[in-house]
């Protein structure tokens, strides 16, 4: 306090601000608790305020001040409160803004009890000093007094004493709202001002004569200000008090309307204040069904004023509550029934309005209500037409009424805006009324040229309106009709006659008008056929015609131009004083013009069309004497100096400056996307444009927009303003497309344009054209860089940049940022198409231009081109010039002005962001400079001199040092963790401004702590970081909530299990809480779904419980529909919900807490997602209670737990008013059947969880069958019947009850004709009709494909067949004929449409059969694969009827069905295999296809036909496709195809040709083999993606289809065959590609081909000969792998063993092999018996396989059994010889199996010689004994195999052991002595069996 006191020292300003600020913050914290510092306190920074010449100074004396008063208010005296008071109240009109800004902060302090304004004249002083500052104030500081002048008249609502009036009469109304009397004495309790009053306070304001347009802005700033303060439940309670002071008080008033665009302004200032801040974000649906209540009762009904004294509104009330009203259905949705009373009669009513404005927004606010609610649809556009067809008949009679042009126009508008909306909505339409309108709108043009003008001018519009909005039906309407609409536009648009171009024409002004209107209309209607026809309709000879009949009406529009349009004008408006004038109807002609050009196309107009329309385009937005507005004006100006800028002009054209606005973003030219660089509210934007908006949109400028698609913004400018934007617009298309010469001429016309000497007296026009001639240019070079070489070379030239270069050079210093913005971009984007010699040019003179112009604007221009540059340039073209653009920037960065600081900064950032990585030598200096900034004084906010000080709220420089930090953190990346300097410099930066009170400074900074965390988590405390995102959640600032949204969005991204330790269920229910209060801020389903993908699995209980708690609320649509019908929707069925579930209490079923529907949509979009994430995760414990229970896991956690709750939340929104809603119950309900569907019942075993929740599946499915359900509910709802059905949880149709009656009444339904009626619904459209018989055939078509597992299936399919049969079929004709766009089988259509269906039905039915048409081609497969007599019938288009038996085993037609299935699998088959591998979905159709072909080429369905040559030939060609394409499993299904092909066909007599079709399928059969066999040169390459079992199976496959083929081409050629594919699986076996086994599950396959005996004896030979080639070859194959190791090797040798053991045993005994080779077979065996690896264990074993087959006598086997044996001798003795630690277990196991080849052996033996092979065996095994006291497993063989013999040969045995050596015989005696020993002593002595006596070895 002493330095701050210290006033001598008048040079310590900066010491002083410190302590101010120490103090300050003090204060803040501590003040309650040293208050006695407050007087001094409030004395010192008075004085400093003051006598101060510093505004920093002052600006932190008065923060001091705020902060101090914040804590310490009470210790302030009366005495000090008057003087801060007095002071405060001068400072707000103070001429340095910062200084108002801290006055208002401090008032807001002081007057924040309430307790210092006592009357209403002090309120009206406060807004009256707000006001006057608002003349001077910027955005910021507007924004400070609006919440001064918000916080001031909110405190009136605090109850205050006051005298009683005597005066006063008893009962006389005070005015007040909500506010009781209460007595105390003789004084009374009341507010100081009511409500309305409240709102007065600013409408005297704002209506004051001499007020500013800037004034009446900004106290617009304060109406924000004020609704926001005074809170969301004062706004619901008092919404009509409030619509009705903007109304009264503000439009009716007459300031309001003195000019059009003071209309438009208020009507747009009252719209932004009741549409973005109340409507959307202060009132929830309870809310807005009663402001719309309130709004039709009030305003809508009251016109026409049908009682004496009832006063009608003003129309520009009426626009407003219509626009708003638009507004409410659109958020509301499904529209209850009160509101759909309260808008139908009245809003067509409105409609006959006489008002042109009125009319429009009537028939859009129509077209909304019916959107939002489509079954008033058909009701509305009915009672339209009627109204409209009525007032074309009233038109022609004489006493007809006065309003009748009105009321028909009216009634047409409205027409146009519903049509429009039918292909949004066509299941609730007919199309019968498209044709009706077309009927009417032909003839109105027909008998116009029977009327005079002023009824043809009408007709004619009417009609134009009506067929502009048909052409939005599209192409499939408007096709039919296009020859006719080009005559009518030919017959519209006819050359120019020499009457047209005459001087003097003697035409009147009601001729002209009549002319210009005609063409205008037609032109209308063109532009709307291009933008919905393009490019189906819009051929090359299309174009053409419409082009020439463009050009006519631009000839006409030059024509009329020539003429005195003056003098007609002014006597058109002595005629008609409303409406547009002339000169109006010719901009618009022309801009319709300018309009079609765009949207046609420029490739088919002519060289010298474009040219003239380049030059007419010029001369629109940049002729000196085009819509320059009044002569005298202009030089009025001129003379007084009184022009400051086109932007402040307000007569509603600014000298034809164009309203295109230019932004960073190409894609959203608008000023939103421009101004949220700052982070400001978008509420606060869209006020602040209208300080620079010259010209406001409305609707009512072009009727058109009611034919848009879109919804989103429907306003256009004003005619003058339309056409210089579509002049601008055209320009920059045509220009990329000229050559050199005419560009540099176009572009030089244009720069002498804007250097016309005529502009000099006309200084608006001046800036108008030099604006619009900078735009133009920026524009076309946009489109320049998405065009081809040529035009990016045409601009590239020297000739070109010649011209631009200087040009833009000029705009680039100019003052106005319009001018700066563009002509930067224009010069950047320049740069990148002209070169390195023309870039180096520009860095120059942008260098010069800094050094040597002094002038901050043009500074700041440099600056912005340094930015556009590197932008546009990128950084490697731009890096040599990297250096000195840097050093520049940094120079001007350090510029004191705020707008060359702001905007260099600015620029530095977008240099680093282009320049990327090479960058990184300077993020160190630049962030030291950045540092550096922070700490200078004249880059804050409120410092520097009065001027600077001003303009710095516009440029917040703190925001563009973010921006440098932001890019320099990407530059820096990962190593941002190595150097701790420049990071914590960073951080520490990002720290500081993440504290700033600038909201927009703390929004980027929180940008740059989501880039910082990408790169340095480990720097930035997680629980810090969320807990004050948490706290922005919460804040009242917009752009502070979007900005922590994302930042929580790339934290649950990053790690949402650290953010559900640290946020916790908190966090999930604010993000909750915030998108049911505000659901326009974005972001926050995306944090919520992303949490809940990563967590849901883990811990899915918790998130249902949220959802549940969402669930468990009322919508207010619900409530209100609730209301008007008194019912209940819950029968026997729905009480059954309560199983499972807690009832809620009485209180809570009577007063349920309410929420937006959309908000109970997400949460049944995340039940869905839930759902879906458990199912795919594979955790069984999720879904099945007894195994998690033998797991030890709690179950209350787990989804399986939640089942009631999940059918109960299905049931809670199936019974909703909300379609949206509806439909998403009955997603979910379909997850839980599909989830649980095989969850066992806990408690009871055998049963499935799902059976005690069938009533309340039932009572969840009932409602959709209500009266209110709609089309899309009921197609649900009947797959969702088919799937509980179909799912096996109730295998007993009886038991099945409700479910399975509505599937089958809805199947019932579909062999009616006519149009449907399901359930209570009543009827429904003819397309409606179609679309459930589609969803009726897909339910039922899952049924039969489930029947193949769930046998049940088909007792309930099985009376339904012949119904199916034809549906099915009949569903799959249809399809085809759609597809095929022709009218096969129109006649008998199973969809009984009515005659428009092959104009519109095909577009609207094509997305429901194409998601529907591939389950019932399995259908009908399975039905043709199981024979079902109903199917066969009606493929032949038989009623049932059965066919003779020769007829369909023989027949030579096909079926009638039969080109439509093939057709469709042929097409879907052909689509599919272009990309096998891109979606499942696709691969599964190719499966379905391919099964459903293997049926139908059968010949009792395909007769001859597939055999024709041309139609086979594209079959081939198709199968060689799929085999290049598909995977293996369709791979397996088009073989099965072949061979079914081949089989059913194989009648044909005679020698085979191989180009006959079954020789053909073979060969497709060996091109699959082939590709699928690995090692050969063709063959595909299998990757992981492949499983092997995949390739496998597809191996066998083909295998055996091209066995079964061979097999069936007859005797004569199955030889061949069986050759070809022998020697293929030879292939297989000498495969060393990998060592993938692939032969050794394919072996059976060689087998059969060995099987099958030769079929004639002539044939004998070819086999033998295969035969030995194969055994051959796997001899070959042995003796390749001699001397190589490895696990190919052995791979190949164990294969071939196999392979030649298997051919060994399969042949025929009868046929005779080599001697040779069998040797050599039994010689490689026997080679490589001795081993320690696979390879001689699978010799073993084949050695085995050979002496075990043996036995069946066959002479080559029994050979081999003789070489066979030595050879096994030999291994055991081999094995004798090892030493112990060598045997390993192969060797075990090879032993075993040569023991088992000896038992065999032995049987074959005869018995008197089993004594001799006893003689060899017996020693052999007696090397193998070892009577140690562990025997090894070899020891234990041999003793097994030895009892064996002495049991089984006991007299041979014991022969043989007498003949023994003492030695070996005693050994042996003595290893059998010891395995019998352990046995003996555990037998009972009293069992005997029989056994050997060891005696008899010797004796």
């Amino acid at each position: 306090m002493s330095i701050v006191g210290d006033f001598k020292a008048t040079d310590k300003d900066i010491s002083k601000i410190a302590a101010l600020y120490c103090v300050g913050e003090l204060m803040l914290k501590f003040g309650s608790q040293v208050m006695s510092f407050m007087a001094e306190i409030g004395t010192v920074t008075v004085k400093i305020y003051r006598s101060s010449n510093s505004i920093s100074l002052r600006y932190h004396a008065l923060r001091a001040l705020r902060k101090s008063l914040v804590s310490a208010r009470r210790a302030v005296t009366d005495n000090a409160t008057r003087d801060i008071l007095k002071q405060m109240r001068h400072g707000l009109g103070d001429k340095a803004l910062p200084i108002q800004r801290a006055a208002a902060e401090v008032l807001m302090v002081m007057y924040g009890t309430g307790t210092d304004i006592r009357t209403s004249a002090d309120i009206e002083a406060i807004v009256l000093l707000c006001t006057k500052s608002l003349e001077s104030a910027d955005q910021i500081t507007r924004h400070s007094l609006a919440g001064l002048v918000g916080q001031v008249l909110t405190s009136t609502k605090v109850e205050v004493p006051q005298a009683h009036d005597p005066k006063k009469k008893e009962g006389e109304d005070d005015g007040e709202v909500g506010t009781p009397a209460a007595h105390v004495g003789s004084e009374t309790l009341k507010t100081i001002l009511s409500p309305k009053e409240m709102l007065q306070v600013l409408s005297a304001q704002f209506n004051k004569p001499n007020a500013s347009r800037k004034v009446r802005i900004g106290i617009f700033d304060f109406y924000c200000a004020l609704i926001s303060a005074l809170g969301v439940t004062f706004v619901e309670h008092n919404y009509s008090t409030i619509v009705h002071h903007f109304m009264m008080d503000i439009i009716s008033h007459p300031r309001a309307s003195s000019t059009k665009h003071d209309d438009l302004l208020c009507r747009k200032l009252v719209g932004i204040v009741l549409r973005d801040l109340v409507g959307v974000r202060m009132l929830n649906e309870q809310a807005q069904i009663s402001a719309i209540q309130e709004l039709s009762s009030a305003y809508l009904k009251r016109w026409p004023a049908m009682m004496p004294g009832q006063v009608e509104p003003n129309p520009s009330v009426l626009v407003i509550i219509l626009k708003e009203v638009a507004g409410l259905v659109q958020q509301l949705g499904n529209a209850p029934t009160p509101v759909q009373d309260a808008l139908t009669d009245p809003l067509v009513t409105l409609l006959a309005h006489p008002e042109h404005a009125t009319r429009i927004n009537a028939a859009w606010a129509l077209r909304c209500f019916c959107e939002s609610t489509p079954t008033q649809l058909a009701k509305v556009l009915l009672n339209v037409i009627d109204l409209l067809q009525r007032d074309i008949n009233s038109l022609t009679v004489p006493t007809g009424a006065t309003d009748r042009n009105a009321r028909a126009l009216g009634h047409a508008y409205g027409l146009a805006g519903l049509v429009a909306l039918i292909p949004q909505r066509p299941l609730y339409v007919s199309y019968e009324i498209s044709a009706k309108v077309l009927d009417t709108a032909i003839q109105l043009l027909k008998r116009a040229g029977d009327h005079d003008v002023d009824i043809a001018v009408v007709e004619v519009e009417i009609a134009w309106t009506c067929i502009a909005s048909l052409t939005t039906l599209g192409p499939n309407f408007v096709r039919p009709h296009l020859p006719q609409l080009l005559v009518l536009w030919r017959n519209a648009l006819p050359k120019p006659t020499s009457k047209d171009t005459a001087t003097a024409t003697g035409r009147s002004a009601s001729e002209w008008n009549f002319l210009i209107h005609v063409r205008e209309s037609a032109l209308g209607a063109i532009y709307c056929f291009l933008q919905n026809n393009i490019p189906s309709l819009v051929t090359l000879d299309v174009t053409r015609r419409i082009s020439s009949l463009l050009t006519n009406a631009l000839l006409f529009a030059n024509a009329f131009s020539s003429q005195n349009v003056n003098e007609l004008d002014e006597q058109y408006r002595q005629l008609f004083s409303k409406g547009l004038s002339l000169h109006s109807r010719e901009a618009l002609l022309r801009r319709r013009v300018f309009q079609c050009f765009s949207a046609l196309g420029l490739s088919t107009i002519s060289e010298s069309t474009q040219g003239a329309l380049l030059q007419s385009a010029v001369n629109i937005f940049a002729g000196p004497d085009a819509y320059s507005g009044s002569g005298v004006q202009a030089a009025i100006a001129a003379s007084a100096g009184s022009f400051t800028s086109v932007w402040q002009s307000s007569d509603g054209y600014a000298y034809g400056v164009t309203g295109i606005e230019i932004g960073r973003d190409e894609d959203a030219i608008s000023a939103t996307s421009r101004q949220d660089r700052l982070n400001r509210d978008s509420i606060e934007v869209s006020i602040d444009d209208l300080y620079r908006k010259p010209f406001i949109g409305s609707c009512e400028y072009d009727p058109l927009v009611l034919c848009q698609s879109r919804n989103d913004s429907i306003d256009s400018f004003p005619a003058v303003t339309a056409v210089v934007d579509s002049a601008v617009e055209l320009f920059s298309l045509l220009l990329p497309f000229q050559d050199l010469s005419s560009s540099v001429k176009a572009l030089s016309q244009l720069v002498e344009s804007v250097r016309s000497n005529k502009l000099e007296r006309n200084v608006g026009r001046k800036a108008a054209v030099f604006i619009n001639a900078v735009v133009a240019v920026t524009l076309t070079l946009r489109r320049t860089l998405t065009v081809d070489r040529q035009a990016r070379d045409t601009f590239a030239s020297a000739q070109v940049t010649s011209v631009l270069s200087p040009f833009l050079k000029d705009a680039l210093i100019e003052g106005d940022p319009v001018l700066r913005e563009a002509s930067s971009e224009a010069i950047g984007r320049l740069a990148s198409l002209a070169g390195t010699a023309f870039l180096a040019q520009q860095i120059k003179q942008l260098v010069d231009q800094v050094v040597g112009n002094r002038d901050p604007y043009g500074r700041a221009g440099c600056a912005m081109a340094f930015g556009a540059i590197h932008s546009y340039v990128g950084g490697l073209a731009a890096g040599p010039l990297l250096k000195t653009s840097v050093n520049i920037l940094m120079s001007l960065s350090n510029d004191p002005h705020p707008i060359v600081h702001f905007h260099a900064l600015d620029a530095l950032g977008s240099v680093i962001a282009a320049a990327s990585l090479a960058y990184a030598p300077f993020v160190s200096s630049t962030i030291a400079m950045l540092f550096k900034l922070y700490l200078l004084e004249s880059h804050e906010s409120e410092a520097g001199a009065l001027t600077m000080a001003n303009m710095k709220g516009d440029l917040p420089a703190y925001q563009a040092v973010c921006h440098v930090i932001d890019a320099s953190i990407t530059v820096l990346g990962p190593d941002m963790q190595e150097s701790n300097r420049t990071r914590n410099l960073i951080l520490d930066l990002v720290q500081a401004f993440s504290l700033e009170d600038d909201d927009g400074v703390r929004v980027e900074a929180i940008k740059c702590i989501q880039h910082s965390l990408m790169f340095a988590p480990d720097y930035t405390p997680l629980t810090q970081l969320v807990e004050q995102l948490s706290r922005h959640l919460s804040s009242s600032r917009r752009p502070l909530k979007i900005a922590a949204i994302n930042a929580l969005y790339q934290l649950v991204q990053r790690d949402a299990f650290a953010m559900s330790r640290v946020g916790g269920d908190r966090l999930v229910e604010e993000l909750f809480a915030m998108l049911d209060d505000d659901p326009s801020i974005d972001g926050v389903r995306n944090v919520i779904a992303s949490w809940l993908m990563q967590t849901a699995v883990h811990n899915p209980s918790a998130w249902i419980d949220l959802c549940q708690r969402i669930m468990s609320r009322t919508t207010a649509s619900q409530q209100a529909a609730d209301a008007a019908s008194k019912g209940n929707l819950r029968d026997d069925e729905g009480e059954s919900l309560n199983v499972g579930g807690n009832v809620a209490n009485a209180d809570e079923r009577h007063t349920p807490s309410t929420c937006r529907w959309r908000t109970q949509l997400f949460a049944l979009q995340c039940l869905h997602d839930i759902c879906n994430l458990v199912s795919q995760s594979g955790r069984r414990e999720q879904i099945d209670i007894p195994f998690a229970r033998a797991r030890g896991i709690q179950v209350r956690t787990l989804l399986v737990s939640r089942v009631a709750d999940l059918i109960r939340m299905a049931f809670t929104a199936s019974a909703a008013y909300v379609t949206e809603i509806r439909l998403e119950g009955l997603v979910v309900l379909r997850d839980v059947i599909k989830v649980f569907a095989t969850s066992p019942d806990p408690d009871y075993e055998d049963c499935l969880l799902l059976e005690q929740y069938q009533a309340p599946i039932t009572a969840a499915l009932t409602p959709a069958f209500s009266s209110e359900s709609t089309p899309d509910i009921l197609a649900s709802a009947i797959g969702t019947c088919a799937i509980f059905v179909g799912c096996g949880v109730i295998k007993d149709a009886g038991r099945m009850g409700r479910i399975l009656k509505l599937l089958t009444s809805a199947l019932d339904q579909t062999t009616e004709t006519g149009t449907l009626s399901l359930g209570d619904a009543g009827p429904l459209s003819p397309n409606a009709s179609a679309m459930l018989r589609v969803a009726t055939a897909s339910a039922w078509a899952e049924l039969e494909v489930a029947s193949a597992h769930q046998p049940y299936l088909r007792e309930i399919l099985q009376p339904y067949r012949p119904t199916l049969a034809s549906l099915w079929l009949g569903s799959l004709r249809d399809y085809a004929s759609i597809r095929g766009e022709s009218e096969v089988a129109q006649e008998a259509s199973s969809l009984t449409l009515d005659s428009s269906y092959s104009s519109l039905g095909r577009e609207v039915l094509l997305p429901y059969y194409a998601d529907s048409w591939t389950v019932i081609l399995h259908a009908v497969s399975s039905a043709l694969d199981k024979g079902d007599p109903g199917i066969i019938a009606s493929m032949d288009g038989r009623e049932n009827s059965p066919a003779s038996t020769e007829t369909e085993a023989r027949r030579k037609e096909p079926t009638y069905m039969f080109f439509v299935l093939f057709g469709l699998i042929y097409d879907a088959l052909s689509s599919s295999s272009v990309d096998a591998a891109s979606a499942p979905a696709t691969r599964r159709t190719s499966e379905i296809a391919l099964s459903a072909l293997k049926s139908l080429v059968k010949p009792e369905y395909s007769g001859e036909a597939l055999l024709q040559s041309n139609i086979f030939e594209e079959f081939v060609g198709l199968c060689y496709r799929l085999s290049l394409t598909e995977t293996p499993q369709a791979q397996i299904h088009l073989l099965a195809a072949l061979t079914s092909l081949v089989t059913s066909h194989n009648n044909t007599a005679g020698l085979l040709s191989w180009d006959m079709p079954r020789a053909r399928c073979l060969q497709i059969c060996a091109h699959i083999l082939r590709r699928a066999l690995p090692g050969i040169r063709d063959a595909v390459p299998y990757g992981a993606s492949t499983a092997l079992s995949d390739r496998i199976s597809l191996l066998r496959a083909a295998f055996t289809a091209f066995t079964n083929i061979g097999q069936a081409l007859g005797a004569d050629v199955h030889e061949d065959a069986r050759a070809a594919g022998i020697c293929l699986y030879a292939e297989l076996l000498k495969d060393e590609s990998s060592d993938t086994d692939l032969v050794s599950p394919t072996l059976l396959c060689l087998k059969s081909f060995l099987d099958v005996p030769p079929g004639v004896q002539s044939q004998q030979e070819r086999y033998h000969q295969s035969v030995q080639g194969i055994l051959s070859a796997c001899l070959i194959n042995i003796e390749s792998m001699r001397g190589r190791q490895g696990s190919i090797a052995s791979k190949v040798i164990r294969n071939n063993f196999l392979a030649m053991v298997l051919i060994l045993t399969s042949i025929l005994p009868t046929l005779k092999l080599g001697k040779p080779v069998v040797d050599r077979c039994c010689f490689l065996l026997s080679e490589h018996l001795m081993g320690d690896d696979e390879v001689s264990f699978t010799a073993v074993q084949c050695a085995k396989t050979l002496v075990v087959a043996s036995a069946s006598g066959a002479p080559v086997l029994r050979y081999c059994s003789r070489l066979m044996i030595p050879s096994l001798l030999g291994y055991l003795l081999g094995l004798a010889n090892l030493k112990q630690s060598s045997v390993q277990d192969v060797h075990v196991k090879g032993a075993a199996e040569t023991l088992k080849a000896f038992s065999s052996y032995m049987d074959l033996v005869p018995e008197d010689l089993r004594h001799c092979v006893l003689g060899i065996l017996l020693p052999t095994l007696a090397l193998l004994l070892d009577s140690t006291s562990s025997p090894p497993p070899l020891h234990s063989l041999c003793i097994s195999q030895l009892l064996s013999y002495a049991s089984s040969y006991p007299a041979a045995f014991k022969a043989t052991t007498a003949k023994l050596d003492v030695h070996k015989r005693e050994a042996l005696e003595e290893s059998l002595r010891q395995s019998l020993a352990p046995r003996a002593s555990g037998v009972d002595s009293a069992s005997q069996r029989p056994q050997i006596s060891l005696r008899a070895f010797g004796s």
